[in-house]
């Protein structure tokens, strides 16, 4: 058995461009498909968020319509009350990254407003890349690599194949034009060789021990890809 920590964001809202707060969270699921699949393997997960806050999921990743349905849509919000894990989170400030076997982290907006800036995350993202174990972002989480910066001012993901939530993506959901920003801009920026699937389609991209996801479809196969990795 291996142990897993899924790092998650800590707000419950995402600043746009003009000021106003977008209510959002964490996407349910990139963490319960992650989460139930992980678990299914036997492995074990740890949450952490910064200051240990539980983490908030965003309200609109629960609608059916999201979730292919009412049924799906129901599991997903059992799991999430019911996870002591994601109840319980652990300071990330205080988390020792050889501690464990793989690190994931879930999307959904909140990774734009706090895990973007987070030094503790980009310290502990640089420490997971180089340590050559499994390390698995999806969808807007990529934005916790724009903190990943080494000593010497380079990004340690520049040169890297990696994906995540698109422009066109992000067009189509409607806050591209109200964004401060936009992931796939900021990714390409630090020099990420950035793959681009058609919007809403599974794309998952493998770089070394570094597993990347587009967006909430791709949670599967991110998840199946550590899984591979920590067998």
């Amino acid at each position: 058995m291996s142990r897993i920590l899924f790092v998650m964001t800590g707000v419950d809202h995402w600043t746009l461009a003009d000021g106003t707060r977008h209510p959002t969270g964490y996407w349910a699921e990139e963490f319960v498909v992650p989460f139930e699949t992980l678990k299914a393997g036997g492995h074990e997960i740890v949450v952490a968020t910064p200051g240990g806050v539980v983490p908030t999921v965003d309200q609109a990743s629960l609608a059916p319509e999201a979730n292919g349905g009412q049924e799906t849509s129901d599991h997903r919000a059992g799991i999430i009350s019911d996870s002591s894990e994601l109840n319980n989170p652990v300071e990330l400030e205080k988390i020792q990254p050889a501690d464990y076997d793989a690190v994931f982290y879930p999307g959904g907006h909140g990774p734009m407003e706090d895990l973007a800036v987070d030094p503790t995350s980009g310290a502990l993202l640089v420490a997971a890349l180089d340590s050559g174990k499994p390390l698995g972002v999806v969808c807007h989480a990529p934005a916790a690599l724009l903190a990943a910066t080494r000593v010497d001012g380079v990004n340690a993901f520049s040169g890297y194949r990696l994906t995540g939530f698109t422009n066109a993506e992000e067009t189509q959901a409607g806050l591209a034009d109200k964004a401060k920003w936009l992931l796939q801009d900021r990714l390409i920026a630090l020099g990420a060789d950035f793959s681009e699937a058609e919007p809403w389609t599974p794309n998952v991209v493998v770089d070394r021990n570094f597993v990347t996801g587009q967006n909430p479809a791709s949670s599967a196969g991110v998840a199946e890809q550590l899984l591979e990795k920590l067998s």
